[in-house]
């Protein structure tokens, strides 16, 4: 299991209203589950922006670690290491 890191997650404009106005929050987890589990523990409301269900991102929802999409990675289960970034990327629709 991997060790419990401390990451800065970046939070966008449309979500920062659910994260105390704040640009950038702490969480600590091992994975990207277990950080997006801890931001949400601390900003409830984000986690109604960010989980369809429970262990289920919404679908207009990307997230990255160090500017890769973890849907190419090992998506939920991506281990988080000392000095990863992790972004929040809500998606845009157009046409």
């Amino acid at each position: 299991m991997p060790a419990t890191t401390t990451v800065t997650i970046e939070v966008p404009t449309a979500l920062r209203p659910q994260a105390n106005n704040q640009s950038t929050v702490e969480a600590a987890g091992g994975s990207v589950r277990e950080v997006l589990a801890s931001l949400t523990a601390q900003f409830p409301e984000l986690g109604k922006k960010l989980f369809k269900t429970e262990g289920e991102l919404n679908r207009f929802i990307n997230i990255y670690v160090n500017d890769e999409d973890i849907r190419f990675m090992d998506n939920l289960d991506t281990p988080i290491k000392e000095r990863d970034e992790v972004s929040i990327v809500p998606a845009i629709a157009g046409g």
